[in-house]
């Protein structure tokens, strides 16, 4: 759009060096792991498991290297065994300086892994191909901050956006940039805000309004982002450039939205639970764990009742959802699918995400069953349709 470059940049490369304005001092591209299938599960056990016997055969390589001398042909002396350890560049390198590593039971973080779903993470500057600038961002488990996520330059699906409490994924959305709310030394000190004075000075002077505050800028940022009309208007700009951000007519009505859009994205977990009908059926031939008959759902062990292996939606029946051969979810009101993230409704992100699946090339399996509370998935589900029904109603009430 043509007035594209009169609007408020997001943040630049120039702008971190201080050679430009920009709205952040600083953001971050989300972690990637280059072995998603050992650094993300939803068991933090399975994580620390396989991250000690995946450091222990990296270790393994450093005093066999040691023992070697010198090893032109790196990529012939290492071992390419995908169950055992899984080889990067930046882990060959550590390799070649004889680095050796240690698990360090604090790089186990409870992270982002795609839009509703959180995982366990192993975050770790040797076992993490890049992480950025999120040791900055997020340097402790306890810190406190949040991000706005939004999809990256050269995506190839519709812009997106979402805010998250916790470390996000390069693939929460796609080629995921992160935007903070602060910005900490790497030892967890020393908190500033991210946005700029610079930033602060364009709204308060724009909106002739003192009291608008960074965290307020913040917020409005996310309800600008949501706007439908925006994403329209700059949508081949969205795709080659960062967000930049224009100045809404009623700059509270949008913060207020923001805000509220942001309070229910990162504490989804936290949301009612959507009303949805529990249809219960005994599948034929059921045998119980133990072999005890069988006459009615309710016998049936609760963790077998709920247990997801895969669901799906009913292609027929969209307001169906078949979470396993006793449990289907009706109800499901039909704009839950108004609110996507790319190509995908939040809905039908969970069912793709909690589902058993086992990494062929290194073996490892993620479950997203928990042990000790069998029906999560289920009250998920629920909560993310509340998330997407209001999610829906607070776009359409957004007037920039």
């Amino acid at each position: 759009a043509d007035d594209w470059d009169e609007l408020i940049p997001l943040g630049s490369k120039e702008a971190k060096s201080g050679n430009a304005d920009a709205l952040f001092e600083l953001f971050s591209l989300g972690v990637a792991t280059s072995r998603d299938s050992w650094a993300w599960n939803h068991n933090s056990v399975i994580i620390e498991q396989n991250m000690r016997r995946f450091i222990g055969k990296y270790n393994e390589h450093v005093f066999a290297l040691k023992a070697a001398g010198n090893v032109k042909d790196m990529d012939r002396f290492v071992k390419h065994d995908d169950g055992e350890i899984n080889w990067s560049e930046n882990l060959k390198n550590f390799l070649r300086r004889g680095l050796t590593i240690s698990f360090d039971a604090l790089s186990l973080r409870r992270a982002q892994y795609r839009p509703f779903c959180m995982q366990s993470l192993y975050f770790d500057q040797y076992c993490n191909a890049r992480r950025y600038q999120l040791p900055r961002i997020f340097p402790l488990p306890e810190t406190e901050n949040a991000v706005v996520c939004v999809s990256g330059i050269g995506s190839s699906k519709p812009f997106q956006a979402l805010a998250s409490d916790s470390i996000p994924c390069l693939d929460i959305l796609e080629k995921t940039q992160c935007f903070p709310l602060y910005t900490y030394d790497t030892d967890g000190s020393n908190r500033r805000d991210s946005i700029t004075d610079w930033g602060l000075e364009q709204f308060t002077s724009h909106y002739n309004d003192s009291s608008i505050t960074k965290l307020d800028i913040f917020h409005y940022v996310y309800g600008i982002l949501h706007d439908s009309a925006y994403r329209e208007k700059y949508a081949a700009n969205l795709k080659r450039e960062l967000p930049r951000i224009p100045f809404a007519k009623d700059f509270w009505s949008v913060a207020n939205i923001g805000k509220r859009l942001m309070d229910i994205h990162v504490h989804y977990e936290d949301q009612p639970e959507y009303s949805l009908t529990e249809e219960w059926t005994l599948p034929k031939g059921y045998l119980h764990p133990y072999g005890l008959p069988v006459t009615s759902v309710e016998q049936v062990p609760e963790r077998d009742r709920y247990k997801v292996t895969k669901m799906k939606r009913d292609k027929k029946d969209p307001t169906r959802l078949i979470v396993n051969e006793f449990l289907t979810l009706t109800g499901i009101p039909t704009n839950v699918d108004e609110y996507k993230l790319g190509n995908r409704s939040a809905l039908d992100w969970i069912v793709d995400q909690y589902q058993i699946s086992t990494d062929k090339r290194s073996g490892i399996t993620n479950n997203p069953n928990r042990e000790d509370d069998p029906t999560y998935i289920v009250r998920l589900i629920k909560k993310v349709v509340t998330v997407s029904v209001e999610t829906v109603g607070l776009v359409k009430t957004l007037i920039p």
